[in-house]
């Protein structure tokens, strides 16, 4: 690899550090295939990078990730917020407590024992929001505490809920009642709408921790929806490389995001962003799943 200003090379690492600016070096690195079994190649990464490459690409390439993550993390908070709003609204017209109350949630998440712990998921999500509720200096929750003595009702309460609180609580709510949330934002099978918040999250947690972003094949992956089912999302349903690509949630955010904020300019950013994908030998957006002329696609106009 090519270091052209030796310095500047050094500030870069002092600034950013060794290890996490080598993931952005190491898609330069050459590769080469050795036998394998029959139609299926083994693909060898060597120790040594492609002619070309220079410390700069790596730094530019990492430059490119973090704008990546700001823009992602900008749309999910839209969605967090989104669906607080819609849960709050939909089970604290039904019980003021109904987060608390194990009767309004489904079984297995509310009344299903554990044989290790010996409790429920459901309890061990209520313990972790009354550390939260306890630990917290909000001012809504310090005016509600000198008023009231009771529990923070949810429409309180939801907004000391982490996006992993609200993932996990939206899995357990009936399925009646996510259902109709779905419904909301035009998903007609409830366990979609469940699947992309989980694989949201999952996005959330790696640019919370600063984490590479751009070719990452996330382990909590989207569930695709079947042919037919969002002709929006049609392309998705077919394109297997893009479901298991940062490409996936891309475009489950936008999906959802058309209406939540109809107005907002999201797609217009990020496909200004992704069109500044820094020119590298080796590398590509592609990697990341976005598929040839996706920026013309509906869901992205």
């Amino acid at each position: 690899m090519l270091v052209t200003d030796e310095p500047r090379a050094r500030q870069y690492l002092e600034r950013i550090g060794y290890y996490r600016l080598s993931g952005y070096w190491y898609p330069f690195r050459a590769s080469q295939v050795v036998s394998g079994a029959a139609g299926n190649p083994i693909v060898q990464v060597l120790d040594q990078f492609r002619p070309g490459c220079t410390f700069q690409h790596a730094v530019e390439l990492y430059v490119f990730d973090k704008r990546l993550r700001l823009l992602f993390l900008d749309a999910i908070e839209r969605i967090e917020v989104g669906l607080r709003t819609h849960i709050a609204l939909l089970l604290g017209a039904r019980d003021p407590w109904a987060h608390r109350n194990p009767a309004l949630l489904r079984g297995t998440f509310a009344r299903r024992v554990n044989r290790q712990t010996q409790r429920t998921e459901h309890h061990d999500w209520i313990n972790r929001l009354n550390e939260y509720e306890r630990r917290s200096q909000e001012d809504f929750v310090l005016h509600f505490r000198s008023r009231y003595c009771s529990d923070l009702p949810i429409w309180v309460a939801i907004e000391l809920w982490d996006f992993g609180m609200l993932s996990i609580f939206l899995s357990g709510m009936q399925v009646q009642d996510v259902q109709d949330i779905a419904m909301k934002y035009g998903i007609a099978r409830w366990e979609l709408l469940t699947s992309w918040v989980r694989a949201i999250n999952h996005i959330r947690n790696i640019c919370a921790h600063h984490s590479r972003l751009w070719n990452r094949s996330p382990a909590d992956q989207p569930k695709p929806p079947k042919h037919g089912e969002l002709p929006i999302l049609e392309h998705l349903a077919g394109d297997h490389f893009g479901q298991i690509r940062l490409y996936a949630v891309a475009a489950v955010i936008q999906f959802l995001l058309r209406t939540m904020n109809p107005s907002t300019s999201w797609a217009d950013r990020l496909k200004q962003h992704v069109g500044s994908f820094p020119t590298a030998p080796g590398v590509t957006v592609g990697q990341s799943g976005f598929p040839p002329g996706w920026e013309h696609l509906p869901l992205w106009c």
